[in-house]
């Protein structure tokens, strides 16, 4: 298995953006220590209550200058919200800054606030995702002038100033979508999910997808992806005690700001019906409960106890949910910086190292 240090950059009690960078920087900087393999950060905007990163660019070069080893990146790029030819140059740019060990995750967004401000296409914003990683192969393929003809963009006569390291870079899109990881497996690119997913409907899909990647013959394994808030103590009643409110409730801002609980529970009760329409009622009956931490803990949606019970849980969460790779996301709502470290810590060197070797499929 393989392991990442994922964020959202969350707004914190107390803290300015600036110190929270800076703690940022402290986290990254651990993780690099305890040779976590991935650090990386949503693109997220507008919402100043939630995450404090617009740009994870920033992000992989911050922290990039502050560690040695890990591999850093987006999870993901908006697509949609840039110009192609902006963000291939800026990916090709960071990947040199960080000398080969950039990460690019992209995604076609779901928040469909963001997309107004920008004048963004909303409407058509997977198609334009996929479209990118055409573009971005014939940028970087180039040796001089390079032309594009794509459903949505168009260009003659480019040479991009800079190139990445090695050709392309390693490719994410994290996606629950069964045409896209059809896509992904063609185009030898690695996917994941986010919890709000539950496992027992993710598994067939991703089972396809690994069908799917060795039709098309590639001989390395993908990685799959799966993120979830985690928090480790010593025992699981210090896990439960310290960090279950915080972790249990890290998400339930997340499909927008309310007065109060009970307006936060319609809210969240209309979006479970969004869900249901689309034919996913274990996701639905996830957004119901996320502002109930010991729900969510009953039902394995978060990862909180000592190092052998998360050992435990996401050895079978992995096995059965079909991924090789937990982005876990360890600083959320008001968790201490001394109780964060202490997780990380306990994490990287009491859980990792007992699955290294374990490969879930």
């Amino acid at each position: 298995m393989q392991f990442g240090y994922f964020s959202h950059v969350w707004s914190k009690p107390g803290y300015t953006p600036a110190t929270r960078y800076e703690q940022l920087w402290r986290e990254l900087q651990l993780a690099d220590d305890l040779a976590f393999d991935y650090a990386l950060a949503v693109e997220h905007h507008f919402r100043p209550d939630e995450s404090w990163m617009p740009a994870p660019t920033f992000f992989a070069v911050g922290g990039g200058a502050r560690t040695k080893r890990i591999r850093l990146g987006a999870m993901g790029h908006i697509v949609p919200l840039h110009h192609p030819i902006r963000l291939a140059e800026e990916i090709a740019c960071l990947d040199q800054m960080l000398n080969g060990r950039l990460e690019v995750g992209l995604v076609p967004g779901i928040v469909q606030e963001y997309f107004r401000p920008y004048q963004a296409d909303y409407d058509n914003r997977r198609a334009r995702t996929l479209e990118f990683v055409a573009f971005m192969r014939k940028a970087y393929a180039a040796t001089e002038t390079f032309d594009f003809d794509g459903r949505f963009f168009q260009c003659k006569d480019v040479k991009l100033s800079v190139k990445p390291t090695n050709g392309m870079p390693r490719l994410w899109i994290e996606t629950r979508d069964p045409p896209t990881l059809e896509f992904c497996a063609k185009e030898g690119i690695n996917t994941g999910y986010f919890f709000l997913f539950d496992r027992p409907s993710a598994a067939p899909r991703y089972r396809k997808y690994l069908e799917q990647w060795r039709a098309a013959g590639w001989k390395h394994k993908p990685t799959i992806g799966y993120s979830t808030t985690v928090y480790v103590d010593e025992t699981d009643e210090k896990a439960i005690a310290r960090g279950l409110k915080e972790a249990g409730r890290a998400y339930r801002t997340f499909f927008g700001t309310t007065p109060d609980d009970a307006s936060l529970q319609r809210l969240l009760n209309e979006r479970a019906e969004q869900f249901v329409q689309r034919g996913e009622a274990g996701a639905a009956e996830t957004v119901r409960h996320l502002n109930d931490p010991e729900w969510l803990l009953e039902n394995d949606l978060v990862l909180v106890g000592s190092p052998e019970t998360v050992t435990r849980k996401l050895r079978d969460w992995a096995q059965h949910g079909v991924f090789n790779a937990f982005l876990g996301e360890f600083n959320f709502g008001a968790l201490s910086e001394d109780d964060l470290m202490r997780s990380i810590h306990l994490f990287g060197t009491e859980v990792m190292p007992k699955l290294r070797d374990f490969e879930p499929f």
